[in-house]
């Protein structure tokens, strides 16, 4: 890793560990969303890199209780309606360069797109050289009860700074997309799209309940995109997903909810910084991830 490389992970996570002014809804360029987990390297040079050409985008304390969580939100430069709130939920690596893209990708759209950093009280992801790593110090001690919190946290302020509460979803990547199903249980939500999230697993007082629990719990339809070369997410635990969503049919959210697996793509299809990315499948979902926001009202 390059010393400048070094520098900005250090100045980003420097920055998520500093309170800001949670009063202002102005959002800063900063260091937050800059540079890649050292973890997810080598960081290919095909990694989309979208402007900020149209858009304000950059950090942003978000008040939970007495704590202050970071996040990096992006919106339109000029809106005269309230927006559309998409919450990005990011992978195990947190809000590094391509989570913060993505949200800028979703503001050039016309939505207030906000990326908390989750795991800003467990740690820094970046201290870590090896996913391994990642899960046991930072994934596993940040538990869904104090996720829901946050994501909670998150919508109010959106609530309060432009966004429309009537049209909220969210969307998520790996460890986001498992978030993603959770928070589709949330009457706040109106829509998910979860992007190869894992959907069992063992019940843990971090983690009470899977996907795979909640299938009747879900107020919000969700739309699964799934890879079939994902050895992490067999297909067979996307079939028990299946069958427990068609077991409570009679709710809507349940009966919407469906999967789009694609042949051959493997976990993290979207990442287009890793050697994971497979542009065809990575650009039909995104397509189709903007449609479902769109059929179920969060446009």
């Amino acid at each position: 890793m390059s010393s400048n490389h070094q520098h900005n992970d250090s100045s980003r996570r420097d920055f998520m560990k500093t309170s800001l002014k949670a009063s202002t809804a102005t959002v800063t360029a900063g260091a937050l969303g800059l540079g890649f987990v050292a973890a997810s390297e080598p960081v290919l040079a095909q990694a989309i890199k979208t402007d900020f050409s149209g858009i304000k985008a950059g950090e942003q304390d978000i008040p939970v209780g007495n704590f202050n969580m970071p996040a990096y939100i992006s919106r339109p430069e000029k809106s005269s309606a309230a927006l559309p709130i998409v919450i990005v939920v990011s992978e195990i690596f947190g809000v590094h360069e391509h989570i913060a893209d993505i949200s800028r990708r979703f503001a050039k759209l016309g939505y207030l797109a906000i990326a908390p950093e989750f795991f800003t009280r467990a740690g820094d992801p970046n201290a870590y050289g090896t996913i391994a790593e990642i899960q046991s110090n930072i994934v596993a001690k940040t538990p869904d009860p104090q996720v829901f919190g946050d994501l909670k946290a998150a919508i109010a302020w959106a609530g309060k700074n432009g966004g429309d509460l009537k049209k909220v979803g969210v969307t998520g990547f790996c460890w986001g997309g498992r978030i993603t199903w959770l928070a589709a249980t949330m009457l706040e939500v109106k829509a998910g799209v979860a992007w190869y999230g894992r959907l069992v697993g063992d019940k843990t007082a971090n983690n009470p309940r899977q996907p795979v629990e909640i299938a009747g719990d879900l107020k919000a339809p969700v739309l699964g995109l799934y890879g079939s070369a994902d050895t992490g997410i067999p297909l067979h635990t996307v079939e028990q997903m299946k069958a427990a969503l068609a077991k409570v049919s009679s709710n809507p959210a349940a009966k919407a909810s469906t999967f789009e697996i694609y042949p051959d793509a493997p976990h993290a299809f979207h990442a287009d910084y890793r050697n994971t990315y497979r542009e065809g499948p990575a650009k039909d979902g995104w397509v189709k991830c903007l449609a479902w926001f769109k059929r179920y009202g969060v446009a």
